[in-house]
């Protein structure tokens, strides 16, 4: 990470406070915002996750990393109540989640992205947004049928989201169709929609997939930002340079299991990760980059 980078107090403090961790694979961590106890999903013969222990610094970023087919995205997907695990326990804030529905973690503050973007490409920019926001008055219908009870509540959630769009610079798009963006824009879309929940945790599945060089910068910044507004990101991600360059701690998987966890400097310096997922030239290039 370039050594001259000006951090937030909010990014030093994560820092500081995940200094005083171990780094070996379940760390504990100071203060834990999404813990996992033996995470087990099995599919036939093939143990897609198997985590022991897992914990997420609360107003961190840190990544999960780890080649394809080393259970990110299912761990994703049991974390958050899009998939069932075989055994295993998990909290978020304190709270078990055990047998919270996937469509409930959003209003409790866990929210998350997919890889790939779910925006609704019929509707326009603005409608997606309406939708993220959660306990709509107007949903029910008999509220539907007088509009005192919902119009003050709509007005409100119009003004965060054109508030939100303009922050990610898709503002000009308000009323275009979804399916009219970029890749990258959706990603935008993606993530200016999770905020319309407020939550306390996003988790984005391979934000940079699919995003052109022009927007990654800008997807950096946006994620930077989350983490100075008091909340916490989990992310998975491929882009090495963008994993070293925006997250405070890194936890690796491989073949289901995790296999490291440390600073992004620990991890481009650890043999198994090495190993099991940067192979030996990249690991060369990434430790010669921060020697």
């Amino acid at each position: 990470m370039a050594a001259d980078r000006t951090y937030s107090p909010v990014a030093q403090a994560a820092r500081v406070a995940l200094d005083t961790c171990a780094r070996e694979p379940g760390a504990k961590k100071p203060d834990p915002i999404l813990v996992g106890d033996g995470v087990r999903r099995q599919f036939g013969g093939i143990v897609a996750v198997d985590v022991d222990h897992i914990e997420v610094q609360r107003g961190s970023i840190t990544a999960l990393i780890g080649p394809n087919g080393a259970g990110k995205t299912t761990l994703f997907n049991l974390l958050t109540g899009f998939d069932k695990p075989n055994t295993g326990a998990w909290s978020f804030d304190g709270r078990s989640m055990e047998k919270v529905a996937s469509h409930r973690t959003a209003a409790l503050g866990m929210v998350r992205t997919f890889q790939l973007t779910k925006s609704l490409t019929k509707l326009s920019v603005i409608e997606n947004m309406r939708l993220g926001a959660t306990d709509q008055k107007g949903e029910k219908w008999w509220n539907g049928l007088f509009s005192a009870i919902w119009k003050g509540q709509e007005d409100a959630i119009t003004k965060r989201a054109e508030d939100l769009l303009e922050r990610f610079k898709l503002g000009h798009m308000r009323d275009e169709y979804a399916g009219a963006l970029s890749g990258g824009q959706r990603k935008l879309l993606e993530m200016a929609r999770a905020l319309m929940t407020d939550p306390t945790l996003v988790m984005l599945d391979e934000p940079m997939a699919g995003v052109n060089p022009a927007l990654k910068q800008s997807l950096n910044e946006h994620i930077r930002g989350l983490r100075d507004e008091g909340m916490t990101v989990l992310f998975v991600e491929h882009d090495m340079d963008m994993v070293h360059d925006v997250s405070d701690w890194v936890i690796v998987m491989a073949e289901g299991r995790i296999i490291a966890e440390g600073t992004p400097d620990d991890i481009s310096r650890n043999p198994a990760v090495i190993d099991a997922y940067l192979g030996s030239h990249q690991g060369r290039s990434l430790m010669e980059e921060n020697s």
